[in-house]
């Protein structure tokens, strides 16, 4: 088999806000040359390692850590062992993460943080199922705030207090926007509250995350409206599902059946 043949490539532009590009790699032999970016690289390895220099620096991406290129900052990166390495790859806009993180990014980029290295993947999990664009936003939230944190210095910052009012806000909002196909982004700019405190201000004020939530209320109005008759296909469409798979894998992971076949149950 040739070098050629054993990479595999992937890579896409979702349609969620801050997010540049997604990437999905398994290489074995490439090596690449000293490069920039003018996103945030966010990169987790899931089998092999990677050797690279950054700022003149030798790194490596040591097992279960959380790498985060800046922006503009030269990097270059190969195999570190002969099998190779399988990677993924986020590229933020720069707003995602400010500019005076770019100096501890470059003295620091391979985080070891479990919380964070589970998040990055729950979150390339929902960039690769189409219709899950609110979830991905709030992970998105959770994981820019999580590398904010990780990258100041640390000081002793007391717990801020549960906005419930906010919480309730948003309930309010999803409520009302059912049927609408709407986004994190667009929810914290009417509320005026920024998208991470959006998060976890109701997951903490209801014990599940909005974009659970959001899911949940539009298979129970899937169910009323199976019920009067409709067709699964036009009940994705009014409840602003992707499509009817999407319809379709959501009501099968709550109710332990498929629209079709609940439809046809009905008396």
């Amino acid at each position: 088999m040739t070098a050629a043949a054993r990479q595999e490539i992937t890579a896409w532009r979702p349609r969620v806000p801050g997010i540049v590009e997604v990437l999905h790699a398994h290489l074995t032999e490439h090596r690449y040359p000293m490069h920039v970016h003018d996103a945030w690289t966010l990169l987790i390895v899931d089998d092999g390692a990677v050797r690279y220099d950054l700022d003149r620096h030798r790194r490596g991406t040591p097992h279960d850590t959380v790498s985060l290129l800046p922006p503009h900052v030269p990097h270059n990166g190969s195999p570190a062992t002969e099998a190779g390495f399988r990677k993924r790859v986020l590229y933020l806009e720069l707003g995602q993460l400010g500019a005076e993180l770019i100096g501890p990014a470059v003295d620091g980029p391979d985080l070891a943080d479990p919380l964070l290295r589970r998040r990055v993947g729950q979150l390339h999990a929902a960039l690769g199922t189409p219709g899950e664009e609110w979830e991905a936003e709030s992970r998105l939230a959770l994981i820019s705030a999580r590398l904010r944190e990780l990258l100041r210095p640390r000081t002793a910052v007391p717990a801020a207090p549960v906005d419930r009012g906010l919480a309730h806000q948003l309930r309010d909002l999803l409520d009302a926007r059912l049927t609408e196909r709407t986004t994190l982004d667009e929810a914290a700019r009417r509320l005026h509250a920024h998208p991470a405190h959006l998060v976890r201000a109701f997951t903490t004020a209801f014990g599940l995350p909005p974009h659970q939530y959001l899911t949940a209320r539009r298979i129970d109005r899937a169910r009323h409206l199976l019920l009067d008759g409709h067709p699964p296909s036009t009940v994705a469409t009014t409840l602003g599902f992707h499509d009817q798979p999407h319809l379709t894998r959501h009501f099968r992971r709550i109710l332990g059946t498929t629209p079709g076949r609940f439809a046809r149950g009905v008396r």
